[in-house]
């Protein structure tokens, strides 16, 4: 299985390890040890797993505080799924400066698409457009300029 193909299914158990987490209020230990317990996670980027299940809650207050200024609404008016979709390609836009912008945010698209409500892709794009500007603007400029 291509490493591409590990990562995607990463994020899509993340999307519902994060909803579980705010949601539910498991703490991440367990929720890890759930999804190791319930899933092959043997065809899945574990790392990356991780690395963001426990890097959102640790930097809630930079993630959010990224993608909030492009909402139309307030955060806590947001479905959760659309918020754990915005809050996994957040932090990837952030802090996995190796994945391309391009690649979080079709990935992000995908996800809302298949996990969001109706017509949450377009609003998740839109937000995603934005965080992208602000926080990878170099790496726009450089994919514009070729």
């Amino acid at each position: 299985m291509s490493k591409a193909r590990e990562r995607q299914k990463a994020r899509r158990m993340l999307v519902q390890a994060l909803y579980s987490w705010e949601v539910g209020g498991t703490d991440l230990e367990t929720i890890e040890a759930e999804f190791h317990a319930d899933n092959k996670m043997s065809k899945v980027d574990d790392k990356l797993f991780h690395a963001i299940l426990f890097g959102v809650p640790k930097n809630l207050t930079e993630v959010d505080g990224t993608f909030e200024p492009f909402l139309d609404r307030d955060n806590k008016q947001l479905d959760p799924v659309s918020r754990a979709v915005l809050r996994l390609s957040t932090f990837e836009m952030i802090f996995s400066i190796d994945v391309p912008y391009k690649v979080v945010i079709n990935e992000g698209v995908n996800l809302a698409k298949t996990y969001g409500p109706t017509d949450a892709f377009k609003f998740i794009n839109g937000v995603l457009d934005q965080v992208a500007i602000v926080k990878r603007g170099i790496e726009i400029k450089a994919d514009r300029a070729m």
